[in-house]
Formats: C-alpha cells, structure tokens, sequence
C-alpha cells in the first residue's frame, strides 16, 4: 500500500516537471513559404524567342507549351496579343477549337477590346459548330469597327443560316451605307425581304426617297423595277434622276440617259428613247454606239431619213468601222422591204443597190454581220438591185447625167443616187 502511494506521487511529479519543461521550451521552427524569384527581362526574352521559333517550325506542341510558360511566368505582360493569338493559333492547328476558345478568353479578359482575339474567337466558335456565340462575338467586333465590312458580312451570312430575317436587313442596310454599289448585299437585302413576306423593292423605294440626291440608289430602284417589268415607275425614276443631273456631263448623267433610253424602248415609247439617246451623244460625240442605237430605235419607227441620219453620224465619228457602213446599209435594206412593190419598181430598186452598196463596204472592212442580206441581193441581182439592164432602158438624158436617183414619195428622204457603173452600156 505504502508503495503504490509512493508510485503514483512519482509519476506525477515526472508529469509535473514535463509539463514545465514543455512550457518553456521554444515552439518548433516553421520554415517560412519563399515567393518564387522574378523572372529576368532577358529570360523572358529567351522564351519569347524560343516560343516563335518553334511557331516558324509549325511545332504546334511545344509552340503551346511554352506560351503556356510565359503566362505562368508573368513573361506575356506588355505582349499580350502576340502572345495569346499565336497560342491559340497553336491549338487551331491542333483541331483543339476549346483549348484555342479557353485561351482567348483569357486574352480577352487582359484586351477586352483586341480585335485579333476576337476574330480568331469567332473563328474558334465557327469551328465549334455555336453560332449563337460566333454571332455574339460578330457582334462584338461590328461594334468595335463599324466601317470594316468583314464582320458585318459574316453576320449576314449568320443571320441568313439561322433565320434571323430581321437583323439581317439591318446589317444588310449597313452594309450598303458603307458600300452602295455592292451587288450581292442588294442581292440578298432582296432575299431577306422576300423571307419576311415583303416586297423587295420597297427597300430600294425607301432607300431612294430617304436619299434622292443618292444616284446610285435611284439606278438601283430602276434596274429593280425593270427587272420586275414595272417599266412604267422606273422611266419615272430615271427622269427625276436626270432632271437633277441634266447639264452636268457627269459619268451618272450618262447611265441615267442610258437606262432611261432602255426603258422607253421596253413600254415602246421609240420616240422617247431616240431624244435620250440624241441627249447621250450630245454628252460624247465620239461614241458612235450611241448613233448606232439610235439609227435602231429610228428604223423601228420607219423615219428612216432620221435614221440614215444617224447612221452618217456614226460614219463620220467612226468611219473606219464596217458596223458604221452596215448600219447605212440597212437603213436603205428596211426601206427597200417596206416600200418595195409586188415588182420591184426603179425607185426599189436604186435603194436595193445602196444597200448591197454598204454592206459590200462593211464586209470589206470586216464586218460580216450583213452578209445574209448581202447574198440575198446578189443572187437576186437582176429582179431587185438596179444594174445594166435597167440603166439600158433608161431616156438619154437621164443617161447622159451619169447617174440616177429616186423620186417616189416613200424615199423622199434618199439625196444618194446610184452612179453608172463603167460596165454599163
């Protein structure tokens, strides 16, 4: 008994001296966590370096790996773009579009308003198959460059693919703001309309009566209107612009008379169409096409004193044409067919011969679109061209003049007479 109690008095004193020992040692040593040192300029450098040589050597792996590095390393600061576009160009051509999109991402958060990440993260998008985000990233960069017309395109065609009618016409309207002439937008403005259940050609109605000194927009609604055989409103239209452009011997004044004069031939208003092409040569003499259209348009009206005109003009202007003699030519060949008698008459036949006359000269001056006719006379000489025969049986005195000229109301307008071939007795 006497020894349990001295035992236990014992131990705790042993207990009583640890727990004071303890009390008084110094507590453990923690080593302290050391913040890694800065990287150098230079080593940043190095990286840099070793980052585009491998990118030159289309080593896309390490190319990725170590642009990861010099972002682990702060080595990216002042290097932003560089550092995410080729990163993420690095996984593009990996086909790893979620790894390009996570590192544009963090680009962006770094240079929210870079336009190289955003188009190589709309690209990301595309190839990821999310158009709903590719729009939004469209979106962004419209905003950011409202005159560039490459963001606003690919919405269009992103508006199209999904339906989105409505926000394709505003960024259509947009895009002929900044490019007026642009034949596919109008094309698909026109499309987009009719996906809507509206008339196209309201848009080019609008567009021209919100903008009537725009002449560009006034041909549009035209050519629009012609080609939906309302010929009517588009001479309309084309009369107005050349009220506004009369005198101006602009490059517009002449496409406005050129499309006005197309336009009164499609509702047969020849006359009209002749005094708009009369105003267009007035705007350049030297273009003998426009005297050529209108020796056409003068000839379907059978005035054709107006139309041998015209074809001497154009004759003057561009003698060394053929077009220009086989233009001559058939004033005189429809002449011929419209006033000839059952039995070609002498006057019929003088004016057969000064057509067989001109086409001989455009065929010489190689034109030969006349040459069906041409044959057509020759092989029929002796009943329809005036020659030896006819002249034989002609008064003296008339022989004696050296030549003969018609006299018959319906070739009034012919002063050219047809002279005695050497040949002829």
């Amino acid at each position: 008994m006497v020894f349990c109690l001295v035992r236990q008095n014992a131990f705790r004193l042993l207990l009583f001296g640890m727990l004071i020992f303890s009390s008084c040692a110094p507590p453990p040593l923690v080593e302290e966590e050391l913040e890694p040192e800065p990287v150098s300029e230079r080593q940043c450098l190095r990286l840099l370096s070793s980052a585009a040589e491998y990118y030159k050597n289309k080593d896309w792996t390490s190319t990725s790996r170590i642009y990861n590095d010099l972002v682990d390393l702060g080595c990216d600061d002042g290097n932003e773009e560089e550092v995410f576009q080729y990163w993420a160009i690095a996984y593009e051509n990996m086909a790893k579009f979620d790894s390009s999109e996570y590192v544009l991402l963090q680009g962006l958060k770094r240079l929210p308003d870079n336009i190289n990440l955003r188009k190589r993260l709309a690209y990301a998008y595309k190839r990821l198959g999310n158009s709903d985000k590719e729009i939004f990233e469209y979106e962004k960069l419209a905003e950011l460059t409202p005159e560039d017309l490459e963001p606003l395109n690919r919405l269009n065609e992103l508006y199209g693919e999904v339906g989105r009618y409505d926000d394709q016409i505003y960024i259509l309207q947009q895009i002929l703001e900044i490019d007026p002439n642009n034949k596919n937008a109008q094309g698909d403005l026109a499309q987009a309309y009719e996906a809507t259940g509206r008339d196209p050609i309201d848009i080019y109605r609008q567009r021209f009566e919100d903008n009537p000194s725009n002449y560009s927009f006034g041909i549009d609604l035209s050519d629009q209107l012609m080609i939906a055989e309302e010929e009517e409103e588009a001479v309309e239209v084309l009369n107005r612009l050349r009220s506004s452009t009369a005198g101006t011997g602009s490059v517009t004044n002449k496409l406005v008379l050129q499309k006005l004069a197309s336009a009164y031939s499609e509702i047969d208003n020849l006359k009209a169409a002749s005094g708009a092409y009369e105003e267009l040569f007035d705007l350049d003499r030297r273009d003998f096409k426009t005297a050529l259209e209108i020796v056409r348009v003068n000839i379907a009206l059978s005035d054709y004193g107006k139309a041998l005109k015209w074809a001497e003009e154009s004759i003057k202007t561009a003698g060394d044409n053929g077009e220009t003699y086989g233009a001559k030519g058939t004033v005189y060949y429809n002449a011929f067919q419209d006033c000839r008698e059952n039995f070609p008459t002498t006057d019929d036949k003088i004016v057969a011969a000064l057509a067989y006359k001109y086409f001989k000269h455009a065929e010489e001056k190689g034109y030969n679109r006349h040459k069906r006719d041409r044959i057509y006379l020759e092989n029929n000489r002796d009943d329809l061209v005036f020659g030896s025969t006819d002249w034989f049986m002609l008064d003296e005195d008339i022989k004696r003049r050296g030549s003969i000229s018609t006299k018959g109301s319906c070739y009034s307008w012919v002063s050219e007479s047809v002279q005695k071939d050497p040949s002829w007795r």
